[in-house]
């Protein structure tokens, strides 16, 4: 099931979910996670053991991870060994 709760796209991945369910999902997020930009989606997924998986997202930019390892600090590391 989708739902659009003000202006965030929740989705019941392999289960029915309900409105009233789906606000609280996203009530819950918005009130959990640590950030200030709008949040965009909500993904509900309900797992083998009865719990449910929540993925969410926001909006905000977009950035890419460079993560750079030298050669030098790597020789440091296995002279160390």
């Amino acid at each position: 099931m989708k739902f659009k709760i003000n202006g965030v796209l929740v989705q019941g991945m392999d289960m029915d979910i309900t409105e009233q369910d789906a606000k609280k999902y996203v009530d819950y997020v918005i009130e959990n996670a640590k950030c200030d930009d709008p949040l965009e989606s909500v993904e509900i997924t309900l797992c083998d053991d009865d719990k449910v998986d929540v993925n969410y997202q926001f909006h905000g930019e977009k950035f890419e991870r460079i993560r750079r390892i030298t050669g030098e600090r790597i020789a440091v590391c296995s002279q160390a060994v």
